[in-house]
């Protein structure tokens, strides 16, 4: 037995338990291989007629036995020599593939710096496929068009085998090659490499699984089922066939049954003939190879689209909106971003992940990187794909969060831009998104401070009281007369209700728009922003809207002065309930009503009071008496009696009915009901 060539026993035991922490990756990892070594072939292809290798010949065959618990993984790739199997596999860390992908990188620089400086074409040295591990023939490269993406760049995927494997040998015959090679290892302290046969030139790798544990059931890969997600799930992409025989099953002749053609339809059996089955073989290709995502999406159909969305991301409806993305430079990467039609049960539920699936040149790396979508976008589902991301050894994460982080500006700006153009160009599939998803987006710009509010904001849509749809804020302000000074907005539980309140009725009757917001987090987020296109955000609750006119105030102020007495009565009786009690000119037809000085708002004070028992800030009230209303005369008349019992009965009355008007509990509904019953008798 030969000794791995580095700190054998230490580094094998961190590459098996610890750099890995997700088992079912091994798979992921020998396919990989598997596609390089089909890869390298090809390669070598392109500029030695020798090599007479078809790429659509190139494949990958997986199989399995129960009895022998073993599972194999066999590609007809460029193979490895006794030599390559040495020096590839007993070392530890060594990456055949990452040396080849380098000696590509320098013949096409090699060529380059000749065609540059005139000295004719490229070099025709050929590549010698027997080593098992070529180096890059001089000014190869694939041809336009057709990019080829070594995969393996650690030369530690392999060692992912003995996760599961107790055993794992490997029969390879390089290209060009009569000998076959067999290495073999149980992982612990070396292997051995001996003769082997083998038809052809390529690569059988041939795990035998451990016993089941406890916790760990690796029976599980050796079925048709298991292998077949695995694939689909990690390796659906790989850009050579994964092919797999699996067990199917048909209806042979039975009792009061025919045999038929099996190209013709099957005739439909009588209700009382016993069909009989039988099980047969056929080989099937598991993955789809050609991602979605590279095609250019006027060569992809919306229905192509769906059927991958619904496929790949569990939804049984079409998403409302499909987005990609393609960015070349410095960072290379490809995005197909989805906005689903309805929101996902648990989407505002603490434990909702958000995130893209991520790919490195086509395989899986990531289900949900979270990393790439900001909260108030997590929503979208979809697919980044880059063979420029720097992945940790284990390829489950990433080394550099920069390249995320400029990837994910990137979407965040595409999904920003289409959205907007969504809303302009198809209004109604617009209104369906955010009303499914319009809470998050304006939680992104409280949350942020208002900081996001100059890139969110156009996105918001309102109901607007005038218009009796749906508005933008630029939409409201360009309906708005000339000289309005403010955006004005009241928030409650429903349209309906809203449309009915005083302060939005004085408001509409002044000539102004009022947009009517009915989501928790309305006030707060209104309340960040402030300004939209430097128009102030009020809201018609504020005690101080600023649309009186100077007749107004001054009539106010006068009867303030009138009634200071009665104005005091009230609110002494009211105790800390209230901060004041004023006279007010805009309640339409009610009594009285209540509004909030400060930059706590009566509807914040409403959700902060829905939240975890606890205290709570509370608004800072007035209580407004309209002094139009008939009631005003009957408590200047108390007051005028000396009655402070009776005053003090009207202000608790006056009161409660102003909070029940703005959608705010009762102190005391049974005290309430009783102060009514008693004034009614």
């Amino acid at each position: 037995m030969k000794k791995f060539k580095t700190e054998s026993r230490r580094l094998l035991d961190l590459m098996i338990n610890s750099i890995y922490t997700n088992h079912e990756i091994f798979l992921r990892e020998l396919i990989s291989n598997a596609s390089d070594a089909a890869d390298k072939l090809y390669l070598a292809s392109l500029t030695d007629s020798s090599i007479g290798v078809v790429r659509s010949k190139l494949g990958i065959e997986l199989s399995f036995d129960r009895e022998a618990r073993t599972v194999t993984v066999s590609d007809n790739g460029i193979g490895m020599s006794k030599d390559a199997l040495d020096k590839n596999l007993g070392t530890i860390a060594h990456s055949g593939s990452l040396e080849f992908r380098e000696g590509l990188a320098g013949a096409a620089a090699g060529a380059a710096v000749e065609k540059d400086g005139e000295k004719g074409g490229p070099s025709t040295g050929s590549a010698s496929p027997a080593s098992g591990d070529p180096a890059a023939p001089a000014g190869a490269s694939a041809p336009a068009g057709d990019p080829i993406d070594i995969i393996g760049q650690f030369g530690v995927g392999f060692y992912s085998s003995f996760m599961v494997a107790s055993k794992v040998r490997v029969v390879s015959r390089a290209y060009g090659s009569d000998e076959a090679w067999a290495w073999e290892s149980d992982g612990v302290e070396g292997y051995t490499i001996a003769p082997a046969t083998r038809d052809g030139h390529g690569t059988d790798v041939i795990l035998t699984l451990k016993p089941d544990a406890e916790e760990e059931k690796y029976d599980a890969f050796l079925s048709e089922h298991e292998l077949r997600r695995l694939v689909r799930k990690y390796s659906n992409y790989v850009r050579y066939p994964v092919r797999m025989e699996v067990t199917k099953s048909r209806s042979v002749a039975g009792v009061g049954v025919e045999a038929a053609d099996e190209s013709a339809p099957a005739p439909a059996a009588p209700a009382d003939a016993k069909v009989e089955y039988e099980d047969y073989q056929e080989t099937e290709t598991l993955n789809s190879m050609t991602p979605i995502w590279k095609r250019a999406k006027a060569d992809v159909s919306d229905e192509e689209y769906a059927e991958f969305y619904k496929g790949d991301f569990h939804d049984y409806m079409a998403p409302a909106a499909t987005f990609t993305l393609r960015a070349e430079g410095t960072l290379s990467y490809d995005a197909l971003l989805f906005v689903p039609a309805h929101a996902p049960y648990d989407l505002y539920n603490k434990d909702f992940e958000k995130g893209l699936a991520l790919y490195s040149s086509n395989v899986l790396i990531m289900e949900r990187c979270g990393d790439l979508l900001s909260d108030h976008f997590n929503f979208v589902r979809g697919v980044v794909d880059s063979a420029d991301l720097n992945l940790n050894i284990s390829r489950e994460t990433l080394q550099h969060n920069s390249q995320l982080r400029a990837i994910a500006k990137r979407i965040e700006k595409k999904i920003v831009s289409e959205l907007g153009t969504l809303c302009s160009e198809d209004r109604e599939c617009y209104e369906g998104i955010f009303e499914c998803f319009g809470r998050g987006i304006k939680y992104g710009i409280y949350a942020s401070y208002g900081a996001l509010a100059s890139t969110l904001a156009d996105l918001l849509l309102y109901y607007s009281a005038k218009e009796e749809k749906m508005v933008t804020l630029r939409e409201y302000l360009d309906a708005a007369p000339s000289g309005q000074e403010a955006i004005y907005y009241a928030v409650g539980d429903n349209e309906a209700l809203l449309t009915k309140m005083p302060m939005v009725r004085s408001v509409r009757d002044r000539g102004y728009d009022v947009l009517l917001c009915t989501q928790d987090v309305d006030d707060f987020c209104m309340s960040v922003m402030a300004a939209y296109d430097e128009k102030p955000l009020k809201s018609v609750a504020s005690s101080d809207l600023g649309l009186e006119t100077e007749e107004e105030r001054q009539q106010r102020e006068t009867l303030a002065s009138e009634h200071e007495k009665l104005l005091d009565a009230l609110r002494e009786a009211l105790g800390e309930k209230v901060a004041k009690v004023t006279v007010s000119t805009r309640l339409a037809d009610v009594a009285a009503g209540i509004s909030a000085e400060g930059p706590l708002s009566l509807e914040m004070e409403k959700v902060l009071s829905a939240g975890p028992e606890g205290q709570f800030p509370r608004t800072s009230r007035v209580l407004e008496l309209n002094p139009e209303h008939p009631v005003f005369s009957t408590l200047v008349a108390a007051e005028a009696e000396g009655d402070a019992e009776k005053i003090g009965r009207y202000a608790t009355i006056l009161y409660n009915q102003a909070l029940l008007i703005e959608g705010l509990d009762v102190d005391d509904p049974l005290a309430y009901a009783q102060a009514v019953s008693e004034l009614m008798t």
